[in-house]
């Protein structure tokens, strides 16, 4: 199977959105969403082409306010104490509206329904979707990710300053901020894949260097609230894959997301952190294909 196709734009949701895709137009789809900060580079080209080669049709795009997407023009930026209150009336936009601008790329796609898998807030975002709009979600894959319950999950003090550290001037800078933090929130017990970490900033950098994005997103995942009792009524195929030395999204936070949505299947990873390393690739793909198959297709969904 050849590799992603040329990026595109899609107007989506009032904005456009970055994407490429790989696989038959007649598959399964898959939609992968990223997280805070982080464009699509985040799922690598060959775990698309995998999970394509496995009868799917796998799109991965930019999030609102990385890469190649349209940054959000707000007046001001979002305070710390905002944030950390989760006031709504400071936030440009909430992830339902992340959400919405997911379903806007499915719409120009032609993409009736879709599983979803969502990394950290990509599985927030995923989660919005199943809750707001069912009948679109075949599948959901929530992967180091959390319900929004704000007493779960607080991720350790290294990390916490580690995400937090200001966001340098160069390449070379960017790429060291990279590698020190996914010496942090990385994963323990594989291998650390220096070279791909600092390529794969690099490439971020060069495409899209907006901070201000980043704090926008994040204060949409602290305004958007709680979604434990919303998910206690899901009826969707899910599978939730966690590290069990995740030190940002605490591991707490994966077992409490699994427990709130009825049948989700827990895969808690021993030796895994915040990041996805090569050595889980098959592992993951096994996890998301063997939960979408699980999934009413929508011909027999009619029937």
């Amino acid at each position: 199977m050849s590799g992603l196709s040329a990026e595109r734009l899609a107007p989506a949701n009032g904005i456009e959105l970055a994407y490429q895709e790989v696989g038959e137009r007649d598959a399964e789809p898959i939609l992968l969403i990223m997280g805070l900060g982080t464009q699509m580079l985040g799922y690598d080209e060959e775990f698309c082409v995998q999970l394509a080669e496995r009868g799917h049709r796998v799109v991965r795009f930019d999030n609102r306010d990385v890469g190649h997407s349209t940054k959000i023009d707000a007046t001001g930026m979002p305070g710390r104490m905002d944030m950390l209150r989760g006031r709504r009336s400071t936030a440009p936009y909430l992830l339902s509206d992340m959400a919405d601008d997911t379903f806007g790329l499915m719409d120009h796609l032609g993409i009736e329904s879709a599983h979803l898998v969502g990394v950290s807030m990509g599985g927030m975002i995923a989660q919005t979707m199943a809750l707001e709009r069912r009948e679109r979600v075949r599948s959901l894959a929530s992967m180091l990710s959390t319900t929004g319950n704000r007493r779960l999950g607080w991720p350790t003090w290294r990390a916490f300053t580690a995400i937090m550290s200001s966001y340098p001037r160069g390449r070379e800078a960017y790429e060291a901020r990279a590698l020190k933090i996914f010496g942090v929130i990385g994963s323990p017990g594989f291998p650390t894949n220096r070279s791909r970490i600092a390529r794969i900033a690099g490439e971020m950098y060069e495409r899209s260097h907006d901070p201000a994005g980043v704090v926008r997103q994040m204060h949409a995942i602290t305004a958007s609230g709680d979604r434990t009792a919303a998910l206690r009524k899901l009826d969707l195929p899910t599978v939730v894959i966690h590290g069990a030395e995740d030190p940002l999204v605490r591991p707490a936070a994966g077992r409490a997301t699994a427990k709130a949505i009825p049948g989700a299947r827990l895969r808690m990873i021993e030796g895994m952190g915040h990041d996805l390393p090569r050595e889980l690739w098959p592992t993951f793909i096994e996890e998301i294909t063997a939960n979408a198959a699980r999934a009413v297709r929508p011909a027999e969904q009619a029937a």
